[in-house]
């Protein structure tokens, strides 16, 4: 059984609608996939219809964007949870917020050298899709001032640019125990991604676990070999899960579907715990 945990559509920063993101998994030879937008589930509904049709297990999940006291970056994989806790729901509609308002301002900025607009970001926007970066790296393309979103993100929208501007986001620790308390499994989503940026060590780890962190995702394209081996022995002392996932956008990143999988015990581990929602 191919199992990828971690995948994204237009409703956040890939660039297929979640019924052509399921029917392209189904091409690659996949099983099971989890849709895991970036704080939203807008894309679950038509998710779930292309999985039927093409004979795929649908996992309706969401990527949590958190930050910590020391403004470090870290996103946590959400699996099964309930939508509609009054909770969870509330924190990811701040974050949405926050991120619409850094979006405005970094373009605001940006319109001083360049020749870009709120307007044209918004064209490159799904209907109910969170507004990120990723959406003003596609206007700038438009513009030809880059020619792709990894270009855009090593030199526009960089956190080492006078574009940028921080925004709200929820403590790694808080975001686990709200996903837990709808119902959801919690997954550190790519824990070493030392190319991204800093990342978090074990004192925030400890915190995550603390509050009811499940697994980690070892086997993705951003965690060093090296690093890998320690994540695992991080999941063995805490009797944590390990997932592997591709953390698939269509053509906004190289990452393939079913690049690294998920095993099936780890699923069934997964679809154990949760109470929040169902596959499908």
């Amino acid at each position: 059984m191919r199992i990828d945990l971690h995948t994204h559509s237009n409703v956040s920063d890939g660039t297929e609608d979640p019924a052509v993101l399921i029917a392209s998994a189904a091409a690659a030879g996949l099983d099971a996939v989890a849709l895991t937008d970036h704080d939203s589930t807008a894309g679950w509904d038509r998710a779930r219809v292309a999985a039927r049709a093409h004979g795929v297990t649908f996992i309706p999940g969401m990527e949590v964007s958190c930050r910590t006291d020391t403004g470090i970056s870290v996103h946590v994989l959400s699996y099964l949870h309930d939508p509609l806790h009054v909770g969870l729901r509330d924190e990811i509609e701040r974050s949405r917020q926050a991120r619409l308002t850094r979006a405005r301002r970094m373009v605001e900025l940006m319109s001083e050298d360049y020749p870009i607009s709120w307007e044209l970001v918004r064209e490159h926007v799904t209907e109910g899709a969170t507004v990120g970066r990723p959406h003003i790296a596609d206007a700038l393309i438009a513009l030809g001032v880059v020619t792709t979103r990894s270009e855009a993100f090593e030199s526009v929208l960089t956190a080492r640019s006078p574009y940028w501007v921080s925004h709200y986001a929820p403590h790694p620790a808080i975001a686990v125990a709200l996903i837990r308390e709808a119902g959801g499994v919690p997954v550190f989503a790519h824990p070493s991604a030392f190319n991204r940026g800093a990342v978090v060590g074990g004192a925030v780890i400890d915190e995550m676990i603390d509050a009811g962190l499940k697994g980690l995702e070892v086997e993705h394209r951003d965690n060093p070999q090296h690093a890998r081996v320690e994540l695992r022995r991080i999941a063995r002392d805490n009797d944590l899960l390990v997932t592997g996932s591709s953390d698939y956008h269509g053509s906004g990143k190289p990452n393939l579907l079913g690049e690294n999988t998920t095993t099936r015990e780890t699923y069934e581990a997964i679809v154990g715990l949760a109470t929040g929602s169902r596959i499908s």
